[in-house]
């Protein structure tokens, strides 16, 4: 029979769905327990949690086949590729409404459970990424379907997390079983650019690998920044290019896992950063947790969701007069620290990030 491109694009965009919700039990063995980041066990079978496969396939079906075919290839390039690849918005009318089995869903909500999340309740759990045409619009007739141009949501009161004891250290360095590291050398660096009068960075970043800084500091103009080990398409920091002498088996792994990395972006309410690896990522960061706490909690955030790591006007209100770090180096209250993959704190063998494999220090331009 003879098969049109529209079919052939149809059916490769089925075939690359998201795994169906299994039994809604947290897997345990890769998300620990409890946290609005938590990943479901899945498989590709059985019934759905409204409507059957069949019925499902047959809805998703009907609908991809009236999308152009050049608003599909979009869609296959933002499936195939997670969301490596540059993929243009998927603009559809934002109010036609799709039954499947007793359940009504929106079309956008529906092609981001078939497409990326089978678990997804409400349009509410995401956040839209500041790259999306749809971003900032109120109650647009058209709206942006792409899956990949979304984001799960972290809420803070369902977050992971471990208490990091590195703010009880000494004034100007950090223990570090049972030896000690200046203050990170990007943070000098960093002050070093204000003094210069640069106004024109929002933030610098600092890659290190354990104690070592790795390359030179990436100054940051644009509104967002990719950063990443491997990313098919896109520019940014790459991780990959920097020379690194570390020979650690745990380093070397960890820098295989980073993938696609994060994104930060600038945003009117402040600095948000996407998880776009297929691995958590682990932050600390001062406007993250309650003001009058002597200690920093460090957030555990899984792949595809997003967290405000920073808040500029937050970050100008803290004051910690019982907190020896802030007090002799007060640019802490700008500073956060990102870890890919390994965690630290008290839940891990790795007290402070200075043990982590690989990790970031983003410090804020407060000018």
């Amino acid at each position: 029979m003879f098969r049109t491109k529209r079919t052939g694009l149809v059916r490769r965009l089925w075939r690359s769905r998201a795994p169906v919700e299994g039994d809604g039990e947290a897997d345990t063995r890769t998300h620990g327990s409890g946290g609005c980041c938590m990943g479901k066990s899945t498989k590709v079978a059985g019934k759905t949690s409204a409507g059957t496969e069949a019925e499902l396939k047959a809805l998703t079906h009907s609908i991809l086949k009236k999308i152009k075919e050049k608003q599909l290839e979009g869609l296959l390039q933002a499936v195939e590729s997670k969301g490596g690849a540059r993929s243009p918005c998927l603009l559809l009318p934002s109010k036609v409404d799709t039954k499947l089995g007793q359940q009504s869903y929106s079309l956008p909500l529906l092609l981001y459970k078939v497409f990326r999340w089978s678990d997804l309740r409400h349009c509410s759990e995401l956040k839209r990424l500041s790259c999306c045409e749809s971003y900032g619009k109120i109650n647009p007739e058209l709206v942006c379907c792409n899956p990949h141009h979304m984001s799960r949501l972290c809420e803070l009161g369902k977050l992971i997390i471990y208490t990091d004891h590195s703010l009880d250290s000494g004034p100007s360095s950090t223990e570090t079983g049972g030896t000690t590291y200046s203050a990170p050398v990007g943070l000098s660096d960093s002050q070093a650019l204000q003094e210069s009068g640069d106004r024109s960075h929002w933030c610098v970043v600092a890659y290190w690998e354990e104690k070592t800084r790795v390359g030179r500091l990436y100054s940051v103009q644009e509104p967002s920044l990719d950063i990443f080990y491997d990313l098919p398409q896109g520019n940014g920091f790459c991780l990959g290019q920097l020379s690194s002498d570390n020979k650690s088996p745990l380093v070397q792994m960890v820098r295989t896992k980073i993938g696609y990395g994060i994104q930060l972006s600038r945003e009117p309410d402040g600095v948000w950063a996407y998880n776009r690896s297929c691995y958590p990522i682990f932050i600390k960061s001062a406007t993250l947790d309650n003001p009058d706490s002597r200690t920093l909690l460090v957030h555990k955030v899984f792949p595809g969701f997003s967290i405000k790591a920073f808040d500029f006007e937050k970050a100008d209100s803290l004051q910690r007069p019982n907190d020896h770090e802030f007090t002799q180096q007060p640019r802490t209250g700008f500073t956060v620290q990102i870890s890919f993959v390994k965690g630290w704190g008290q839940c891990y063998t790795r007290q402070f990030i200075s043990s982590c494999p690989c990790w970031l220090e983003v410090i804020f331009n407060n000018r």
